[in-house]
């Protein structure tokens, strides 16, 4: 197995804000909210023109699909971790359980999703409808889900200024993109590659500042080794739990092999884009950003891991079948 590239440069980026922290400081003449800011608006201008209008109307016929695939998303994953509030309420843990929340709230993500969907042989429009519509549903859903627990943790937080924030940098910008993709749809779409470019660049600029704040105010130092440890385990024990979940339901409900495997492999994805940004708008000004982004930033290095190993044994499986039945020769 190759190891993802840009999981290198997380951790590259998370060292160089450990280390040299003067541009991210508060302090610090480079404008890098601004920056950052500016950044999260083009990343969704540019999901604007890309997102297939074609994909989402051939893909709305597979509601039942799309029901399990949004519900796994917004639904059963945040449950999940829900339910051990309880237990964490006014415990030094609280805040790594609400890390693990915005973790689990957040959407799909589009391209490893589709890439992975396709390499086990599983129904490749629908993990386009799916993932693309999935980033835009968050955009409400994910901030109603952190919220509805921020007001009881003790964080100042200034909820109109969020959602105003939200709209401004992140929904106007993609409705722009969605209005003007008939006259720049093509530009974007032959500029993937530089654009994605462009998307990991600003992810990994917010990821520095967030964690040269977290460093200064010694956020870290009341997460131990144990605690990091027992973090991995649980995000690894979240995203079997809803692997199997999701593939019981696709069972239960007849769905085709094909449509198995988009119900687990989108219904299983987080977000690391639109992690990072909500995460810039919901957490921006306080100091717990870097911790907050720690989870996922764990989930997404796992997730690619173990579902380019099981994409990888399906196509190779799916394929053998076909040279079987003499449908590839």
């Amino acid at each position: 197995m190759k190891i993802d590239k840009f999981v290198i440069a997380i951790i590259i980026s998370i060292v160089i804000a450990y280390f040299f922290p003067q541009l991210g400081a508060t302090d610090s003449p480079v404008p890098l909210d601004t920056i950052a800011g500016w950044g999260i608006s083009l990343i969704f201008f540019f999901y604007g023109l890309k997102l297939s209008t074609e994909a989402i109307k051939s893909g709305l016929k597979n509601w039942r699909l799309h029901i399990v695939v949004q519900a796994s998303t917004f639904v059963l994953f945040p449950l999940i971790v829900a339910v051990f509030y309880p237990l964490v309420k006014d415990t030094n843990h609280e805040i790594l359980w609400l890390s693990l929340l915005f973790m689990a709230a957040l959407p799909s993500t589009v391209s490893s999703s589709v890439v992975m969907v396709s390499l086990a042989k599983g129904n490749i429009p629908s993990a386009i409808f799916n993932a693309s519509i999935s980033g835009i549903i968050g955009i409400i859903i994910t901030p109603l889900w952190m919220t509805s627990f921020i007001q009881q943790a003790d964080i100042a937080y200034d909820f109109s200024a969020i959602y105003i924030q939200l709209g401004t940098e992140i929904l106007l910008p993609l409705i722009l993109g969605l209005l003007l993709r008939r006259y720049l749809g093509a530009f974007a779409r032959k500029h993937g590659r530089s654009l994605g470019l462009f998307d990991k660049t600003v992810i990994l600029l917010i990821i520095y500042k967030s964690f040269v704040h977290s460093f200064e105010e010694n956020v870290f130092t009341s997460v131990s080794i144990v605690d990091l440890l027992l973090m991995t385990a649980l995000v690894i024990a979240l995203f079997f739990l809803v692997y199997f979940i999701t593939g019981w339901i696709g069972k239960r409900l007849n769905f085709n092999r094909e449509d198995r495997i988009t119900a687990q492999f989108c219904g299983t994805k987080k977000s690391l884009v639109h992690g990072t940004v909500f995460s810039e708008a919901l957490f921006g000004h306080t100091s717990i950003m870097g911790l907050m982004l720690l989870p996922l930033m764990l989930f997404h290095a796992i997730q690619i891991l173990i579902i380019s190993v099981i994409a990888t044994k399906m196509g190779v499986e799916e394929t053998k079948r076909q040279i079987e039945k003499g449908r590839i020769l």
